[in-house]
C-alpha cells in the first residue's frame, strides 16, 4: 500500500492537491495520461491558491479553455482525469471544487474507421510478398475481431490450438479506486477465438516453438534494450513484436501510392469482422459476445455494412412476389 504524505497545518495548494494525487496512483500508464489533464488544469487554474478557493465554474472554465475544441474523446479523458482528482481530494477531507454539471462528458461519434471488403481482406493476405508472420497477424485479428495490442500479448503457451482459442489480457477494464484512494489498473484475462484460417497458419509460423511470444521480430533486440522476460522468446532470443512494428508493416502493405501513413490501420481488422460477422446475421447479443464490448451503442460504432449488404437487406422489404 503505498502512503501519500500530505503538508499538516496549512491549506492544500492547487499544486500540492494535484502532485499528492498523482504519487497515489500505482499504474504508471495512469500517471501519465492523468497527468496532462490535471497538470495542466492546476497551472490555469494557478498553482499556488488555496485549493478550497476555487470554484467549480473555474474548473469547468479552464476544461473549456484548454480542450473544449478539442475531440470528443480527449475532452472524455481530460475531464474523467480532473474528475478523479477532484474526487479524490474530497474523499481525503480537503475543501475544493467539483466538475461543474455543465462540463458534461460528450457522446463519442461514430467511428471513422473504415470496414474493408472480404475480398480485398484475402486478396492482402495472398500476396507472396507478405510474410508469414504478416500474414498470421492479420488472419488472426479479423477471425477474432480483437484489440492488436491484446493479440500481440499473448504467448505460445497459452494458445488452444484443438480449441482454437486463447486468454488475452482485456483493455476495458476500469481503474478501481482501492484505500486511501490509489488507482491501480485491474485487468481481467478473456478469451478469444479464431477460426480455419488462422488455424492453418499458426501452426507453420511457429515451427515447433513451445514458449515465448507469438509474434516476434526478426532480430534480436540490441544490447542496451532491457526486456521482460516474458517478451523475449528464450528459445531464439527474439523480442515480441511491438504494436509500432506491427502498424508500419501494415502500413508497408498497404500505403496508397507508397507514401507512409496512408495505409490501412490495424483497428481496422477489428472493424471488418465484426461488420461482417454484422452482414451475416450475427445478433446484436452475439456480436457483443465476440466483441467482448458492454455496451451495445459501442458494438454499433464498429458496425459499418455495405451498401451492397444494406441493399440486400432493404429487399425484404419488397411485395411478396416481386422476388419471384
Amino acid at each position: 500500500m503505498q502512503l501519500v504524505r500530505l503538508p499538516a497545518g496549512k491549506a492544500l495548494t492547487v499544486r500540492t492537491a494535484a502532485d499528492a494525487f498523482l504519487d497515489s496512483l500505482g499504474n504508471t500508464n495512469t500517471v501519465r495520461n492523468y497527468g496532462i489533464g490535471v497538470g495542466k488544469t492546476a497551472e490555469r487554474l494557478g498553482e499556488d491558491r488555496p485549493l478550497a478557493t476555487v470554484a467549480d465554474d473555474e474548473i469547468g472554465g479552464a476544461l473549456e479553455q484548454l480542450w473544449g475544441e478539442s475531440a470528443v474523446n480527449t475532452w472524455n479523458a481530460r475531464r474523467a482525469a480532473v474528475l478523479s482528482w477532484l474526487s479524490w481530494c474530497g474523499e481525503h477531507g480537503y475543501d475544493g471544487p467539483k466538475v461543474p454539471t455543465w462540463a458534461k462528458r460528450l457522446t463519442p461519434p461514430d467511428s471513422e474507421t473504415p470496414a474493408r471488403s472480404k475480398m480485398a481482406i484475402d486478396r492482402l493476405i495472398a500476396r507472396r510478398d507478405v510474410h508469414l508472420r504478416e500474414k498470421t497477424l492479420w488472419r488472426m485479428l479479423y477471425e477474432t475481431v480483437a484489440r492488436s495490442e491484446e493479440i500481440l500479448g499473448v504467448n505460445i503457451e497459452e494458445l488452444d490450438l484443438a480449441g482454437r482459442r486463447a486468454p488475452v489480457k482485456a483493455k476495458g477494464a476500469r481503474p478501481r479506486t482501492r484505500r486511501r484512494g490509489a488507482v491501480r489498473e485491474d485487468y481481467v484475462l478473456e478469451t478469444v477465438y479464431w477460426d480455419a484460417g488462422t488455424a492453418r497458419l499458426l501452426p507453420r509460423l511457429l515451427k515447433g516453438r513451445t514458449r515465448g511470444p507469438v509474434f516476434v521480430t526478426h532480430r534480436k533486440p540490441g544490447p542496451g534494450k532491457v526486456l521482460a522476460p516474458r517478451d523475449v522468446c528464450p528459445d531464439t532470443g527474439l523480442a515480441r513484436l511491438s504494436y509500432g512494428q506491427a502498424r508500419m508493416l501494415l502500413d508497408e502493405h498497404t500505403a496508397i501510392g507508397g507514401v507512409s501513413g496512408t495505409g490501412w490501420d490495424l483497428h481496422e481488422w477489428r472493424h471488418s469482422g465484426l461488420t461482417h460477422l454484422g452482414e451475416a446475421g450475427a445478433s446484436l447479443l452475439m456480436l457483443m459476445a465476440k466483441s467482448r464490448h458492454k455496451k451495445p451503442e459501442n458494438v454499433r460504432r464498429y458496425f459499418h455494412p455495405s451498401a451492397d449488404a444494406i441493399a440486400e437487406v432493404t429487399s425484404l422489404l419488397a411485395p411478396g412476389d416481386s422476388r419471384r
